[in-house]
């Protein structure tokens, strides 16, 4: 079989590949080199010829002429009464050049060959799949399920390649068919083993911003910023806006009349609640729009004691506005601790003098006990006996008993 045939033979899955034939050529020598040194030990004296035009390619050894009986190097030498019989006229000394057929390669090294080739392409193709999907991080993704896993769901898009979205990148309610498309944003790119794996991801503040600039032309057009976002998917999240153009109302651009154009994306979020607020340098202003629904009577920043500690603030409010400051299972004070990067600690305004500080009962209560109670707003011993056991069994991760040993010592120290 010709050099020619035998290419075309190798490279009949060309065309179910996004290779050029350019590309497949300077393959095929990369290939073929390791195949000469197999069969020869080395492939410094071998010249390949490639015609891509034509898709042909020739392979040359060139030899150095010895007087018979004295060929140390078969590779690097050739008999005179051997070179004579390629041309009549060579002599002692001179260099001759010998076209090598593939097909006196053997039939062995020529299926090694074919698997090296097969096995350079699949490479060519990983790396170039991996430096186009590197350049989509970030972005928004849309993609078709394949397959679903207990830990994961397998997804291929419109060029056949497999994205990977894992159970901790989706939202809890999300629920997915064989054939459904889905949306992400595209999280990471890695190459493992030099297959890229690509990596969707639904719980990513990052893919909320990019459902906003979809939705939202003045988000998109850059007329809207998004300055701060803050999820627990799923459940709620924070998104402080701002505009350059003081005739644009950011808040009102985005949500929409009666929420219309924001419904999309709570929608697409598994109904996910989306506060939007005007975002400010003015941190004192920032954190009173960060806790809404509440209104904030006044608040009290401290800066950070040690560094790499977060800065606190007290957030004083009437006793009726507490609750939605704190929000259901301490989910609204969580994201607005999230946004602003305080430390929230709310106190009620014009409270009983003869309240007790929690933290002044470490004696008898645990540190941690007392954070769980304070994760919720509650800082104060009266704040704990004011609610049902059931709704602060619901609201910390605190057992029954517990509370009730708690509320217990609490009740003593005002009997006393």
């Amino acid at each position: 079989m010709e050099n020619i045939a035998l290419i075309e033979s190798f490279s009949e899955f060309k065309d179910d590949k996004n290779i050029d034939r350019v590309t497949l050529m300077a393959i095929l020598e990369e290939v073929f080199r390791t195949a000469l040194k197999r069969q020869y030990g080395s492939d410094d004296n071998f010249d390949i010829i490639i015609n891509p035009d034509k898709g042909d390619l020739e392979i040359w050894r060139n030899r150095v002429i010895v007087e018979d009986g004295e060929v140390e190097d078969e590779n690097e030498e050739i008999s005179l009464s051997d070179a004579i019989k390629i041309e009549p006229d060579f002599e002692v000394g001179e260099d001759v050049s010998e076209e090598v057929k593939l097909a006196h390669l053997g039939r062995r090294a020529i299926l090694a060959l074919r698997q090296n080739l097969i096995s350079k392409i699949h490479e060519h193709d990983n790396t170039n799949t991996y430096k186009q999907y590197k350049e989509l991080e970030g972005e928004l993704y849309n993609a078709e399920v394949h397959h679903v896993r207990h830990n994961a769901v397998i997804l291929l898009d419109d060029n056949g390649v497999e994205l990977v979205l894992p159970k901790s990148e989706q939202i809890h309610s999300d629920y997915f068919r064989k054939g459904e498309s889905i949306r992400g944003i595209i999280k990471s790119v890695e190459l493992r083993g030099n297959k890229p794996a690509i990596i969707l991801s639904r719980t990513a503040p990052e893919f909320l911003v990019k459902l906003f600039e979809q939705e939202i032309p003045e988000v998109f057009d850059g007329l809207i910023t998004i300055d701060r976002v803050a999820r627990i998917p799923g459940e709620k999240a924070k998104v402080a806006v701002d505009s350059y153009d003081d005739r644009i109302d950011p808040v009102g651009a985005c949500v929409g009349m009666k929420g219309s154009r924001i419904h999309g994306i709570v929608r697409e979020l598994g109904n996910e609640n989306i506060d939007v607020i005007n975002f400010t340098k003015n941190d004192t202003i920032f954190i009173a729009r960060a806790l809404s629904p509440a209104k904030v009577v006044s608040l009290k920043i401290h800066e950070a004691a040690e560094e790499g500690e977060r800065p606190r603030v007290d957030v004083f409010l009437k006793p009726e506005e507490v609750s939605k400051a704190i929000g259901k299972g301490g989910v609204n004070i969580r994201l607005a601790s999230m946004l602003t990067g305080y430390e929230i600690d709310v106190q009620r305004e014009g409270e009983d003098s003869e309240d007790v500080e929690l933290t002044e009962f470490s004696d008898e209560i645990e540190k941690w006990v007392i954070d769980e109670f304070k994760k919720i707003g509650l800082d104060t011993a009266k704040s704990v006996l004011e609610l049902d056991v059931v709704d602060l069994v619901k609201r910390t991760d605190l057992e029954e008993e517990t509370i009730l040993d708690v509320q217990r010592i609490l009740k003593e120290e005002f009997e006393a």
